[in-house]
């Protein structure tokens, strides 16, 4: 195995002893670090964005759990949204001689410094799930076919509004986006709008807020109160005499907020329907919105496998390995391309849930309850 722990022994063992209460000792909410490690002990270091979404949750200990299950260590943190806390959890990380590192961005430009430090300590770096942009030291990235993601969301749009069946409308809809910070936010726009523009430009989906371009809708963070406030004002400023048939909403957290604004305006109860409403994750509290008839739809991505393509290419290139990877094209992040593993996402409603989620072994009936 790859060993660049001797270069950096001295300085990781004085590290550890000071920063034993730091926020990466803190990490992995139970000492991960003190578990037994590979064949020479390596250590990886996982920053993931937030415990406020239960999804970063759940990759945080998938991920752990795979490493672990090839013989790894690991070191574990949360930024909680805070560019500059991640920053510092990455040093920290650096600092204390981790093997490698596995990223998911909270700001995809605000990582370059560290990430040079990273690659000064001969440290590989994977970009999880989010691209980390502008700097050519990231090694590889591991995610889903994102751009499918919004082609799904928008598709399924399309199909519930009978628009493929030759209804031609036209229907209201209005378009959220997530946070402008992270790049995958305009690959989930543009593949929803390769789907929806050609029926709005046809004048069968119309946008009575005229808010179409992506700097118009996009939701910093990614946050629910914020997507709850702008549907808020959506609703008194362009829909006191219409309707909405259908929300674009690229993630469950966001579409919750929109979902708690329509149902203050009266959607949802007595002849007022709700309207069409996507998301993505396949979150718990938006898999019961599904079941109880209030949100849509939802794109499940298992992070089980994200996990295992993430740790496997750790793995291989701690093995002087060369990682499997299924796009060397798409994923430009303006300093390089890098080599991608992408995986396939899948669109989920109340019809399939059961099928995809349950009988899947993703979550249990009783957790859908």
């Amino acid at each position: 195995m790859r060993n660049r722990r001797a270069a950096l022994a001295a300085v990781a063992t004085a590290a550890s002893l000071a920063l034993t209460l730091s926020a990466c000792g803190q990490s992995g909410e139970g000492g991960s670090e003190e578990d037994k490690g590979g064949s020479d002990g390596a250590t990886i270091g996982i920053a993931m964005p937030t415990k406020s979404s239960e999804r970063w949750i759940a990759d945080g200990a998938n991920v752990e759990k795979e490493l672990k299950a090839k013989g790894f260590k690991t070191k574990l943190v949360f930024g909680e949204d805070d560019p500059d806390q991640q920053v510092s959890q990455i040093e920290n990380m650096i600092t204390q001689g981790v093997d490698a590192l596995i990223v998911a961005a909270i700001d995809n430009k605000s990582l370059g410094n560290v990430l040079q430090q990273a690659k000064d300590a001969d440290i590989p770096v994977v970009s999880y799930d989010r691209l980390i942009l502008g700097t050519e030291n990231v090694d590889y990235y591991a995610s889903f076919d994102n751009e499918k993601v919004g082609e799904l969301q928008g598709g399924y749009i399309v199909e519930k509004l009978g628009l493929k069946a030759g209804k031609k409308g036209p229907f209201n809809i209005e378009l959220f986006a997530g946070s402008n910070d992270d790049n995958n936010t305009r690959y989930f726009f543009q593949g929803a709008m390769n789907v929806l523009k050609p029926y709005m430009d046809k004048g069968q989906l119309v946008v009575r807020s005229k808010q179409t371009d992506l700097n118009q809708v996009t939701t910093l963070r990614w946050d629910g109160g914020t997507a709850q406030k702008r549907m808020d004002d959506l609703l008194t400023s362009s829909y006191r005499s219409a309707r909405v048939d259908a929300v674009l909403s690229p993630y469950d957290g966001i579409s919750i907020g929109i979902l708690s604004a329509l149902k203050s305006d009266g959607y949802g109860s007595g002849s007022k329907a709700m309207p069409v409403v996507t998301g993505q994750d396949a979150e718990v509290a938006s898999l019961k919105s599904i079941i109880s008839g209030q949100q849509t739809q939802t794109v499940f991505k298992d992070l089980r496998e994200l996990a295992k393509v993430a740790a496997n290419m750790v793995d291989s290139v701690l093995n002087d390995k060369k990682p499997e990877v299924n796009d060397t094209k798409s994923y430009d992040n303006g300093s390089k391309v890098v080599p991608a593993y992408l995986l396939q996402p899948v669109s989920v409603d109340k019809s399939n849930y059961k099928q995809i989620l349950v009988d899947g072994g993703y979550y249990t009936e009783d957790q859908l309850k």
